[in-house]
């Protein structure tokens, strides 16, 4: 009987040793922190698909290094930040992440390495993970390649042009200084 593997509850020593896989694909109200993202009640989102593959990479005269390779994509409506419409964003994330032994580990090589460092969990949340990723993937300023609609832009604002016909009040100042030659 094989064991089911609980991405929420996954061990990753055993899941990198044993050099498994997992995928799956969720609704995104299952993800509510990347939910909130979502722009738009009439648009719909597609599903949240993610794989998980462990992998352990042997080192000479020390223990093997247990990995976590990450695959993760959603489509999901974003505000469009020049027309304000809904823009629907292929949001991807495909990341590596080293795992050590503890925290004091994985502070000192964060710094001095490129790799992404986590702290091994024999109890860690792939899912959760999956959601930051995605959240760390998201366009800055999402855009339409070619907006739906024309967008109108005007500088002109009709209560400034009405100040600035009004008569300066230190040109009146200017009536009332005379001239005094010695």
């Amino acid at each position: 009987m094989e064991k089911k593997i609980e991405p929420q509850n996954l061990d990753v020593i055993i899941f990198a040793r044993d050099a498994l896989s997992l995928n799956g694909q969720g609704v995104l109200a299952d993800w509510p922190r990347l939910a909130q993202e979502l722009f738009g009640s009439d648009v719909s989102s597609g599903p949240v698909v993610w794989q998980l593959q462990g992998r352990s990479v042997p080192q000479s005269g020390g223990a093997d290094q247990i990995w976590l390779d990450l695959k993760a994509v959603v489509n999901l409506p974003l505000q469009c930040q020049r027309c304000l419409t809904p823009v629907l964003a292929v949001v991807q994330a495909e990341r590596s992440f080293r795992f050590v032994s503890d925290e004091a580990t994985a502070m000192a090589l964060d710094d001095e390495s490129e790799e992404d460092i986590l702290v091994i969990s024999r109890d860690f949340d792939a899912l959760a993970l999956i959601e930051d990723e995605l959240i760390l993937s998201l366009p800055l300023v999402p855009l339409h390649e070619v907006c739906p609609e024309a967008m109108t832009t005007s500088v002109a604002d009709p209560e400034f042009e009405a100040a600035a016909q009004r008569p300066n009040p230190f040109g009146v100042l200017a009536g009332l200084k005379t001239d005094k030659s010695p």
